[in-house]
C-alpha cells in the first residue's frame, strides 16, 4: 500500500509519485516506503547510515526496465537509484538517500547450467553458496571465494568485482564473467560480451545509449592506452571499478573489446545487472590445508613470501586477536583439534592450501612443503609448528572459521569496536610485511587496538581499528588515519581498495588516477549523464557533481550517540550489530534466522530487528522516554493502571493512525525465539532477549492479544488439566472449539495432553519425586548413580511418554533417576514479554532447584530449548543464583565408562539425529555428546545438518504464523522425512510435534532410540 501524497516534503512527494508511476506502469515486484524497511536498509557493513526514501523489490528484468525507463522521464530526473544485493558492503556502496533497488528478494533463480561447456546463467540475486550447491552434483564450482559467500549475491560480486581466498589462482569475479545482461538508464536491456572489431564498429554506430557507451569506452581505450598502462597497478587485485586496463584484450585480428571490464566493479553506478553468464570450474578432487603457527604476526607476514615459492593454491593469515576471538566462538568446536593449545603462545597463523587432481600429486606437494617447514623450525621468523587438515570436510571447517573473522572482530568487549574504514589495502606481496609494519605504527601512535587477517599471497590485508563511533573525538580519527593509510599505500605502490569496492572511499579516486580520472568521468557520463545511478561513488559525470567524503556521510555513531548510556546498556543485546549480514545466510540447512529464510524480508532478520531496535530507542530518547525506567515502572503497577490509555491507543491503531511502534512490533512478532542468532551471529546479537524487552514496553501502551495470556498461563494450568486429560483433549476435536481457538485466541493445531500422565508412569516405574527427605534417604551406592530429571511443561504433559522412556532407559542402564517436582520454567512468559512475572517464576523455580542441587546430585533436562533457558534467560535475571541444569546428553556423555559396561546388553544399530536448532547453535558441543553416548553403547549415530523446524515453542501454533511455520518446515525438515524414517531421531519436542503435524511422521527422542536397542527393553513404539 502506497500512502497518499499528503503531509510529506517535496522530496518524499517526488519518490511517492515515482512509486505510484511504477505501479501504474505494471511494476510486478514489491514497493515499500515504510519507515521500518527504509531503516533496515539504511545501513550495511560499513560505519555509515543513510536513510533511503523507499525500497523496491523487482520481480524480474521487466521491472528493472520500468525503473530505468521512468527515471529517464523529465519529471523524475531528480530520482536516484541504487541497486542492492546482500547488503554486506564495507564502504557504503549500496547506501543512498534515494531509492534502494533490492534485487535479492525475487531475482534469485539459477536459469541454466551447462555442465558440459562449464557455464551457468543466473539472475543477479542468486547467492554464491546457492549457486555452488547447485553446481556440486556436476563436480563444478564458481571460483571467487568470499568470507560472505553464504549471503553475497552474484550481482553484488559483479558490482564490486569481488575476490578473496585463492585469488592468485582463481582471479576475481571479472575473470569468470562471460556475458552480462544489464538494464541501462532509459530502460534498454543490453547483453554485453567480448566482441571483435567488426561487431564493435556496428555497435558504436548506433544512435542510442548503448552506442554512446561503447564509443566513449572505445575512444578511451585507444587514446589513453599509454596512460592506462602507466596508472593501473600490476597487482593481482588490479582495481575495483571501471577497469579500463582490460577493455581491450588480445592482439591483431584476435583483439576483442569487452564492456564487462567496466561493468564489473561499477557498484551500480552504470546500470542494473539483471543476469550473468559465468564460467565455472571443476572442483579440485583433493585438498589439504597446512596450519602454521608463529611467535608473532609480523613473522607470519614475512614468511609468506618464501611460502609462496612452494606453489600453494592460497595463503591466508590470521593474527592472535582474531584467533582468540575464534576460540570463544561457536566455530571453535569444529576446528580446535587443528590448533592444540600448548605453553607456547600463538600470535599469528598462516593457512596454506594445496589442491590437486589426485591424492598422489597432493601428497607429493605436501611432502615437499612440510619438509621445507621442518627444515626451518627453530630459525628466527619461521613457524614453530603446524597441523595438517585433509579432505574437503576438514579443510572447509577451517575456512569457515577464517570466514567468520570479519564478524568476530566486531565481537570485542566494551564500546570500542573494530570497524572497517582502512581495512582493504592491497600492496605488492613482497612489500606487505614492511607496509604493515608502518601501518601498525600509524595505529599504535593513535593508541588504537586492532585485529588483522587477509590474503597474504595477494598482498591484501584487512585491518580494523577499534573505535567507539558514538564518541565524536574518536569518530574524528577516521579522516586523519585514512589519509595516512592512503599515503602509505601510494608509497608502497598499492591501493586503498583491494577487493571490497570503493563506495564512500571513492573520494581518493582522483588522487590515485590523476589525469586518468577525467576518463572515468566520461565513462560515467556516457552511462548516466544526470548522475542518477548510485551517485557519489567511483566517479561523477562532471565537475558539477562531487564524490562523497569519508567524513561527509552520516555515520551510525551520530545516531547512536543520541541514545543515553543507560538505555544503550539496557538493550546491549542488539545495539552492537555491525551489519555483517551473517543472518542473511541463504542455506536452508543452517539454523540461522528461519524467519528471514521463509519471508526474504530484511525486517525479519536479526540485523533488521537490531536496526529497528536502535532506531526505536533513539526516537524514544528524543521524546525523553527512558524505556528501562518505563519498563520497571510498568512491572510495579497494577494491570488496571493505564488500561484506559491502552484501550485508547489500540483504537487509534485500529483506525489506521500511524505509529512506528507497530512497524517494530511486526518485525518482533515474526521472531521464532529459537535463539540461533545468539549462537551463530559473530556479534552475539540476541533477538529474543531485546524482543522480550520491547514487547513488555509495547504492551504497556497497547492491549495484548488474548493468546499471550493463554500461552503465558499454560504452564500453571496444565498440571491441573492433566488430572483429567480427556476434558481438555475432547473439546479440541470439535469444530466450534477449534474455530474459537483459531479466531478468538489465535492458536491453531493445539497439541493434546498425554493420555497417560507422567505421574502414573513414575508410579509404575518406581521412580520417586526428588524431595529433600527422599534424597537424604539414599545410600552411597544409589547416590553415586543418581540423577535428577528437571521437568518442563511440554514433555511432561504433552509428551509424557518421552520422559517415561527416558526414566526407563536410565534405570535399565543402572542409573538411579529421580524427578524434580514440577515448577513452571517461565520461558513462555519471557518469549511474550511478561518479564516481571518471568523474574518471579525464575526465582521461585531456582530456589527449589538450588535446594536439590545442594545434594550434589546432577540436574538434567530433556528438552533442549527449555533446559537452555537456565543457562541463558535465568542467568541474565538471576546471575550466579541461576541453577546449573545440564542437557541430558551432556551428563550422560560424562558417564562414558559406565555406559561402555552396558554395551553387551545393546543390540547394534545405526541412527540419524535431527537436532533442535537451539541445541545445535547454542550448545554445539552437546551434539558430539550424543555421538559419544551412542558410540559408548556400540551404536552408530550421525548428526544431520539442518535448519529450524518452524515450531519454536508456541510460534508455530499461532494462527498468524501457521503458513510461515509450514514454509520453514518445508525448507529443511520436510526433505529429511521423505524416506525411511525409522532411523531418525529428534531431540526437540517442537521438532517432533512439527514433524507429526505437517508430515504425519512420528519421530522418537534419541533416548527412545537407545531404549529400543536394549535387549531387555520394554519400549513401546
Amino acid at each position: 500500500m502506497i500512502p497518499a501524497l499528503r503531509e510529506v516534503d517535496p522530496v518524499q512527494a517526488l519518490y511517492l509519485q515515482f512509486l505510484k508511476a511504477l505501479r501504474d506502469a505494471g511494476f510486478r515486484g514489491d514497493l515499500s516506503p515504510t519507515y521500518a524497511s527504509r531503516t533496515v536498509l539504511a545501513t550495511d557493513n560499513s560505519i555509515y547510515q543513510v536513510l533511503p526514501q523507499a525500497v523496491v523489490y523487482p520481480r524480474d528484468t521487466h521491472d528493472l526496465q520500468l525503473l530505468g525507463e521512468l527515471a529517464e522521464r523529465e519529471e523524475f530526473h531528480q530520482v536516484v537509484l541504487s541497486p542492492r544485493g546482500g547488503g554486506t558492503g564495507t564502504n557504503g556502496q549500496s547506501l543512498t538517500d534515494g531509492l534502494v533497488v533490492d534485487i535479492s528478494r525475487h531475482m534469485n533463480r539459477i536459469l541454466e547450467i551447462n555442465a558440459e561447456e562449464r557455464w551457468v546463467r543466473v539472475q543477479a540475486g542468486v547467492v554464491k553458496d546457492q549457486l555452488n550447491a547447485a553446481l556440486q552434483p556436476h563436480g563444478l564450482f564458481f571460483a571467487p571465494e568470499l568470507s560472505t559467500s553464504n549471503r553475497a549475491t552474484i550481482g553484488g560480486m559483479i558490482n564490486t568485482d569481488a575476490s578473496g581466498q585463492g585469488s592468485c589462482v582463481y582471479g576475481k569475479t571479472r575473470d569468470h564473467v562471460l556475458e552480462l545482461s544489464t538494464v541501462l538508464l532509459g530502460g534498454a536491456l543490453w547483453h554485453s560480451r567480448p566482441v571483435g572489431e567488426r561487431e564493435l564498429a556496428e555497435i558504436t554506430a548506433r544512435d542510442d545509449r548503448a552506442g554512446r557507451v561503447h564509443r566513449a569506452c572505445d575512444e578511451i581505450a585507444r587514446d589513453k592506452a599509454a596512460l592506462i598502462e602507466q596508472r593501473f597497478p600490476k597487482l593481482n587485485r588490479c582495481l575495483t571499478g571501471y577497469d579500463l586496463a582490460h577493455l581491450r584484450e588480445g592482439e591483431g585480428d584476435s583483439a576483442q573489446f569487452n564492456l564487462n571490464s567496466v561493468l564489473c566493479g561499477s557498484e551500480g553506478t552504470l546500470g542494473f545487472i539483471a543476469e550473468a553468464k559465468l564460467n565455472v570450474l571443476p572442483i579440485p578432487k583433493c585438498v589439504a590445508l597446512v596450519n602454521l603457527k608463529y611467535d608473532n604476526f609480523q613473522d607470519a607476514l614475512r614468511d609468506a613470501k618464501d611460502l609462496m615459492a612452494a606453489g600453494p593454491t592460497s595463503i591466508e593469515t590470521v593474527d592472535s586477536k582474531v584467533l582468540q576471538l575464534a576460540m570463544g566462538d561457536i566455530v571453535w568446536h569444529s576446528v580446535s583439534e587443528f590448533f592444540p593449545t600448548d605453553e607456547r603462545a600463538v600470535r599469528g597463523i598462516n593457512l596454506v592450501e594445496y589442491t590437486a587432481d589426485s591424492e598422489e600429486k597432493l601428497e607429493t606437494a605436501l611432502q615437499g612443503f612440510t619438509s621445507l617447514i621442518d627444515s626451518a623450525v627453530g630459525q628466527p621468523g619461521k613457524s614453530f609448528g603446524y597441523s595438517v587438515a585433509r579432505g574437503h570436510g576438514e579443510v572447509n571447517r577451517i575456512w569457515a572459521m577464517r570466514k567468520r573473522a570479519v564478524g568476530l572482530l566486531g565481537n570485542a568487549e566494551g564500546e570500542k569496536r573494530p570497524i572497517p574504514f582502512v581495512e582493504d589495502t592491497c600492496v605488492p606481496p613482497e612489500h606487505l610485511a614492511d607496509f604493515i609494519a608502518e601501518f601498525r605504527a600509524v595505529l599504535d601512535e593513535a593508541g588504537l587496538q586492532y585485529g588483522m587477517f587477509g590474503h597474504v599471497d595477494a598482498g591484501v590485508l584487512h585491518v580494523r581499528p577499534a573505535i567507539d563511533m558514538k564518541d565524536p573525538a574518536q569518530a574524528a580519527m577516521v579522516r586523519p588515519i585514512t589519509d595516512k593509510v592512503v599515503a602509505l599505500t601510494q608509497k608502497y605502490k598499492g591501493l586503498l581498495w583491494g577487493e571490497h569496492g570503493k563506495g564512500v572511499r571513492s573520494e581518493y579516486a582522483p588522487e590515485f588516477f590523476g589525469e586518468l580520472y577525467a576518463e572515468l568521468q566520461k565513462v560515467k557520463a556516457a552511462f548516466d549523464p544526470r548522475n542518477q545511478l548510485n551517485p557519489g561513488k567511483i566517479a561523477t559525470p562532471s565537475r558539477a557533481s562531487g564524490l562523497l567524503k569519508v567524513d561527509g556521510v552520516a555515520t551510525r555513531g551520530e545516531r547512536d550517540r543520541q541514545i543515553p548510556v543507560q538505555v544503550w546498556e539496557g538493550y546491549s543485546e542488539g545495539v552492537h550489530c555491525n551489519g555483517n549480514g551473517a543472518c542473511f545466510n541463504w542455506d536452508p540447512d543452517s539454523a540461522m534466522c528461519p524467519s528471514y529464510k521463509a519471508t526474504r524480508e530484511r525486517i525479519h532478520s536479526p540485523k533488521g530487528r537490531a536496526s529497528l531496535m536502535r532506531e526505536w530507542l533513539r526516537l524514544l530518547s528524543a521524546r525523553d522516554v527512558d524505556p528501562v525506567e518505563a519498563s520497571q515502572k510498568f512491572r510495579e503497577q497494577s494491570f488496571f493502571v493505564g488500561l484506559p490509555g491502552r484501550i485508547k491507543n489500540s483504537l487509534a491503531w485500529a483506525r489506521g493512525e500511524y505509529d512506528f511502534n507497530h512497524e517494530v512490533n511486526e518485525a518482533m512478532q515474526g521472531c521464532l525465539g529459537c535463539k540461533s542468532c545468539v549462537g551463530q551471529c559473530p556479534i552475539k546479537v540476541d533477538v529474543p532477549e531485546f524482543r522480550a524487552k520491547f514487547l513488555e514496553l509495547y504492551y504497556s501502551r497497547y492491549l495484548r492479544p488474548l493468546k499471550d495470556y493463554f500461552v503465558g498461563a499454560l504452564e500453571f494450568v496444565i498440571p491441573h488439566l492433566s488430572r483429567a486429560p480427556q476434558l481438555y483433549n475432547w473439546p479440541l476435536k470439535l469444530a466450534p472449539v477449534r474455530w474459537v481457538m483459531e479466531r478468538g485466541l489465535g492458536l491453531a493445531d493445539s497439541p493434546e495432553l498425554s493420555r497417560k500422565s507422567l505421574r502414573d508412569e513414575m508410579e509404575e516405574l518406581g521412580v520417586p519425586v526428588a524431595r529433600p527427605a527422599c534424597i537424604a534417604a539414599l545410600g552411597p551406592e544409589q547416590r553415586s548413580r543418581a540423577v535428577i530429571l528437571v521437568q518442563d511443561a511440554f514433555t511432561s504433559y504433552f509428551d509424557a511418554q518421552v520422559v517415561a522412556d527416558t526414566l526407563r532407559l536410565l534405570k535399565q542402564l543402572d542409573f538411579y533417576p529421580l524427578v524434580a517436582p514440577f515448577r513452571a520454567n517461565g520461558k513462555p512468559l519471557h518469549v511474550h514479554g511478561f518479564l516481571g512475572q518471568f523474574r518471579r517464576v525464575a526465582q521461585s523455580n531456582s530456589d527449589m532447584l538450588q535446594e536439590l542441587a545442594a545434594s550434589g546430585i546432577p540436574l538434567v533436562g530433556v528438552d533442549p530449548s527449555m533446559t537452555l533457558t537456565y543457562r541463558s534467560e535465568y542467568r541474565k535475571v538471576l546471575g550466579e543464583g541461576a541453577p546449573e541444569v545440564k542437557l541430558l546428553q551432556e551428563w550422560l556423555a560424562s558417564q562414558r565408562e559406565h555406559l561402555e559396561r552396558q554395551r553387551p546388553r545393546v543390540i547394534s544399530g545405526s541412527f540419524r539425529l535431527l537436532p533442535h536448532c537451539s541445541e545445535q547453535t547454542n550448545a554445539t558441543a552437546s551434539l558430539r555428546d550424543w555421538q559419544a553416548i551412542f558410540a559408548a553403547l556400540g551404536l552408530e549415530l550421525t548428526t544431520e545438518r539442518l535448519g529450524c523446524c518452524g515450531m519454536a515453542g508456541t510460534y508455530g501454533h499461532e494462527t498468524a504464523n501457521r503458513e510461515t511455520s509450514r514454509t520453514i518446515f518445508q525448507q529443511s525438515w520436510a526433505p529429511r522425512l521423505n524416506g525411511d524414517n525409522q532411523s531418525l531421531l529428534a531431540s526437540g519436542y517442537s521438532c517432533r510435534c512439527q514433524s507429526k503435524r505437517f508430515a504425519g511422521v512420528t519421530l522418537r527422542h534419541p533416548l527412545q532410540g537407545l531404549l529400543a536397542q536394549m535387549a531387555d527393553s520394554r519400549f513401546t513404539e
